[in-house]
């Protein structure tokens, strides 16, 4: 903030390619006590962030020359702290598809505004961000982690051929006693914060603990052994000199287990080839593989895949929703298939929503598929009823 500045102002960045509506809703983010700042470009949001850190970025979906996901990725990029709200004319699932977009890339995603709002809504959504700038950056998840909030959850992989269980990717959770189930933007750190090596430490122990729990059921033994477990691993500790140690540490003592899978994002694994490289083959000796998540949203070149002896290939759910009827991202899905099988590797659809994409998916060779139309995220317990073929009650 510059110097002289009053350090209780809250700062609000409205992003809109509308100046009527820009200037509209920068009024009302007035009333609401908030000093507004006006933006119809990317380039201009980005310049300003080079000043300063708003509390939250106000953001329409489409802008003209740009779009919110062009926005976010920039945010992400520059490791933006505050809160995004979406804030649109679209319809309700298009905003909530881009909030997940925006909570994957590790941004604080408030609830959307569809337009028209009432002042009362955005007054409501603009209080959220308030209480949460009180806590200090690191502070929720450091409560969380010391007083036993944090939960694992899990969401099944299912193998495209046989329509089996082929393992479950664990997702961190925050079970807050007054505000309940918080989703990972509500909680974790910014993006390379050294809280993530505790974090990281906390994921490794309960997933590894929470897959000899479901072996030692006799009614889903018989389907959860041989699955494999997978978990998301920021590339600076997965790097790092003791991470293989403490992986080592924890591994079952079980005859079926298969192993672990660790991902890492597109970009996380093309930042360093060399060093990725080194990590996973050292992984290998244990039966851990690493998986590159979210393939297609860094745009990396395809031809470096060769370097990096990865296990998997997960395709980002923005070509996996819709390939159905999308000619475009078909055409991405069939790239991904032929491009993962050519050097061996798994290749995993996220975000499988629709039977009709699960058709296409099955018939242009995915092996595994992944999302709401199998399963949502849920905790522990429900996942163990899930494979025991009895209803769960847990959503993500």
């Amino acid at each position: 903030m510059p110097e002289g500045s009053d350090r209780t102002e809250r700062h609000a960045f409205v992003v809109d390619d509308e100046p009527q509506v820009r200037a509209f809703v920068g009024r009302m983010v007035g009333i609401a006590g908030f000093v507004a700042h006006e933006f119809g470009r990317l380039r201009d949001v980005e310049a300003a962030l080079t000043l300063r850190r708003p509390d939250v970025i106000l953001l329409d979906l489409s802008l003209g020359g740009a779009d919110a996901i062009e926005v976010m990725r920039s945010l992400a990029v520059a490791r933006f702290a505050g809160h995004v709200l979406l804030v649109s004319g679209h319809g309700a699932g298009t905003l909530e598809d881009v909030r997940r977009i925006g909570e994957r890339r590790g941004l604080r995603m408030a609830p959307p505004l569809s337009k028209p709002f009432r002042l009362a809504d955005l007054r409501l959504r603009l209080a959220d961000v308030v209480a949460s700038g009180r806590e200090t950056t690191g502070g929720p998840f450091e409560a969380a982690l010391q007083n036993n909030h944090l939960e694992l959850w899990y969401q099944p992989k299912i193998d495209l051929a046989t329509m089996a269980v082929a393992g479950a990717e664990a997702l961190i959770r925050c079970r807050h006693p007054e505000h309940g189930i918080l989703p990972p933007a509500r909680f974790l750190p910014p993006a390379g914060d050294p809280l993530y090596r505790p974090l990281t430490d906390f994921v490794v122990r309960r997933s590894l603990a929470d897959w000899s729990s479901f072996a030692a059921l006799p009614a889903i033994a018989r389907r959860w052994t041989g699955a494999r477990l997978a978990i998301n691993v920021p590339a600076s500790i997965l790097q790092g000199a003791d991470f293989v140690a403490g992986v080592r540490r924890h591994l079952p003592d079980h005859p079926d287990f298969r192993g672990l899978i660790v991902e890492i994002t597109e970009d996380e694994a093309i930042r360093d080839p060399e060093t990725a490289r080194e990590v996973a083959v050292q992984l290998q000796l244990y039966g851990i593989h690493v998986s590159i998540d979210d393939f297609g949203a860094g745009h990396s070149s395809l031809g470096r895949l060769d370097e990096l002896p990865f296990a998997e290939l997960k395709l980002d759910r923005v070509f996996v929703d819709g390939c159905a009827h999308d000619a475009d991202k078909r055409a991405m899905c069939r790239s991904v298939v032929e491009l993962a099988h050519r050097f061996a590797m798994t290749a995993v659809a996220e975000g499988v929503e629709t039977r009709d994409d699960l058709r296409v998916l099955t018939e242009l060779g995915f092996d595994v598929g992944q999302g709401y139309l199998f399963a949502r995220p849920m905790p522990a317990a429900d996942f163990a009823r899930y494979l025991a073929g009895t209803p769960a009650a847990g959503t993500g």
